[in-house]
């Protein structure tokens, strides 16, 4: 067994982001992802750009769809409907992000999938689940919106996070359930079908500031780039550019001002505890970007972090990318695809496996380009399902 997923085939009826990001994982473990897109324009993030790639492709469809096979079909042609339907019947996984119940009349849905198909996982993806939310369109601004991550976003406006977030958080909350429900069925034999929201992803994610509703009934606000709840936990202004000072004890603080000069303030009542500094925050982000003007953010990254408290200054992309590197992390791999006339550069896999590494197999690919290789795929499962039923 070289990969985690060998052998398991994934029906991909998924598109934009959340979906294709949880498939794109799973494809990295060995799993077979046949993407299933429209005629003519595939998935709607095909088009979406600038930016493009040197070979057209726009860089957010390369994102989310790499080591996959792209079939086109359309649902309301009644040959690519039977292709559809031999696919559901054939794959271990289905993973979907049509309006909840869209699927019903094409008979795609799990009731029907699952009466030929019973070790099937199903997994259908939406903005608001697929009660009285079903009709509410389920884009990642959207939730972030009504969800309420906007709302303590920002400084004196609501602000949504500068990526897909949501989708993304719910893409990984698709593939733990996936993973969990395919553990189940090689015990029991038996799919099962799982419902993820956007909402319920996000309010998940949430974590302590849904527990300080939930538990204490305060309402988080706008915090900017502090926390709600630690001191000092924010930017700061050194004598060239912004940095950050992730001070999470007692302990840190003490050190962080002896390397600052001020050792007095960690005895200070006012500063001593960590509830002390995060009621009187205004006046320790004074002080301290007065003290943290007197140099660089590169001294003070030396400086402090050698006193063993969390600093550093705020990198682009790029930066970060280098920073990454630096630290042998690997986080850039490049895939060579015959087909492509030149290599593409992806973010890794995030996880390290010791028995079964992540793999790269192909670049994403062109619409309805793996029709051949699909059908035989399907044509190969039909054959081994027929000789295990006999």
């Amino acid at each position: 067994m070289s990969s985690a997923l060998d052998g398991v085939i994934i029906a991909d009826f998924s598109r934009v982001l959340a979906g294709p990001y949880a498939t794109m994982l799973m494809a990295d473990l060995g799993a077979t992802v046949i993407k299933v897109e429209r005629p003519g324009s595939g998935d709607d993030t095909r088009g979406w750009g600038p930016p493009f790639a040197a070979d057209g492709q726009a860089t957010y469809f390369q994102s989310v769809n790499r080591s996959k096979l792209s079939i086109a079909l359309d649902l309301t042609d009644a040959d690519d409907l039977e292709v559809a339907q031999r696919l559901a019947k054939a794959s271990d996984v289905l993973i979907e992000n049509y309006r909840p119940g869209a699927l019903a009349r094409f008979g795609l849905d799990y009731p029907a999938v699952a009466a030929v198909n019973p070790g099937v996982v199903y997994c259908s993806i939406s903005g608001f689940g697929s009660g009285a939310g079903r009709d509410l369109p389920g884009y990642d601004l959207l939730v972030q919106a009504m969800g309420g991550l906007m709302s303590i976003t920002g400084t004196d406006q609501p602000t949504k996070v500068g990526v897909a977030l949501v989708d993304v958080l719910t893409g990984l909350h698709a593939t733990v359930g996936i993973l969990a429900a395919l553990r189940h069925r090689d015990v029991t034999g038996v799919g099962q079908s799982l419902e993820v929201s956007l909402i319920q992803s996000l309010q998940s994610s949430l974590v302590n500031q849904m527990s300080s509703v939930l538990g204490a009934g305060v309402i988080p606000g706008f915090m900017g780039n502090a926390h709600p709840s630690i001191s000092p936990y924010e930017v700061f202004s050194a004598s060239d550019r912004p940095l950050i000072l992730a001070v999470g004890n007692d302990a840190q603080f003490a050190r962080l001002m002896a390397a600052l000069g001020r050792p007095e303030m960690a005895v200070d009542p006012a500063f001593a505890a960590n509830a002390d500094r995060v009621t009187h925050r205004s006046e320790l982000v004074r002080v301290l970007n007065d003290l943290l003007a007197e140099r660089t953010a590169d001294e003070w990254q030396r400086i402090i972090t050698e006193a063993g408290v969390p600093c550093g200054p705020i990198n682009d992309i790029a930066t970060g990318l280098e920073l990454s590197e630096s630290l042998g992390l690997s986080p850039v791999v490049t895939i060579e695809d015959p087909r492509r006339e030149s290599a593409q550069r992806h973010v890794a896999n995030p996880v390290n496996y010791s028995a079964t590494p992540a793999i790269y197999r192909s670049a994403p690919p062109e619409v309805d380009e793996d029709r051949d290789e699909v059908l035989a795929l399907i044509a190969e499962r039909d054959s081994r399902v027929g000789e295990e039923s006999r």
